[in-house]
């Protein structure tokens, strides 16, 4: 009885607060986390030597750094050159820059799945090889591409938790400081832990049904 007390009198309020501040990470990161995702894979597919190249850096740089080390990198590392950011916006900057790594490389994959023919019909017909790549090749590709970029998104949500190691107070910070204060470890992050999983399930069905809606006929079977 005691325990279901603390947890609505005095966990849940700054978990709510943190929940909010893990909604706009999510929020601000996935869409930014995808654009780059999109120009990168695009570059290395369809750019030229110097682009695909600089692309394929990219991904071999950001892909193979520990989140955390490049959220550090990012945080307390800029500011001795002069460069700031605020905790909130270096989390962001770190999710988007990881995520768009990964990202890239289920996109890529994608745009190599489509038939080249299509490309070539389209620069027949008069179109250049930008607006046939962002016309025809990439909304195809990206359709293919979405059970990747959902896992992905998945793994985002529960890559935010490491805001907190930037002082960006979001969910796990906030029950970090609650657990702290009244040494109730074990009872916080359990009720954590299970904010955790209603995003990750309230997610998950929200991108199955895109995945459902926006599958190629006859594609998968």
């Amino acid at each position: 009885m005691k325990d279901l007390l603390f947890i609505r009198e005095v966990l849940i309020p700054p978990l709510l607060e943190g929940l909010a501040v893990t909604i706009k990470l999510i929020f601000f990161s996935i869409p930014f986390g995808l654009l780059a995702g999109m120009i990168i894979a695009t570059g290395r597919v369809y750019g030229n030597r110097m682009i695909s190249f600089l692309c394929r850096a990219y991904v071999i740089v950001f892909k193979g750094t520990p989140l955390l080390m490049l959220l550090f990198l990012i945080y307390f590392g800029l500011p001795s050159l002069g460069i700031s950011f605020q905790p909130f916006t270096a989390a962001v900057i770190g999710f988007v820059i990881c995520n768009g790594a990964y990202n890239s490389e289920y996109i890529r994959g994608a745009l190599l799945s489509v038939r080249t023919g299509q490309l070539m019909a389209a620069e027949a017909l008069g179109m250049t090889r930008g607006q046939a790549v962002i016309n025809i090749i990439l909304p195809q590709a990206m359709r293919r591409a979405l059970p990747g970029i959902s896992n992905e998104i998945i793994y985002l949500i529960k890559y935010s938790s490491l805001a907190y190691m930037l002082t960006c107070i979001e969910l796990t910070g906030a029950g970090k400081i609650v657990a702290s204060r009244y040494f109730k470890f074990t009872l916080v992050f359990l009720v954590v832990g299970v904010f955790y999983l209603c995003l990750v399930t309230i997610a998950g069905r929200i991108l199955g049904f895109l995945e459902k809606k926006l599958q190629i006929p006859g594609l998968i079977k």
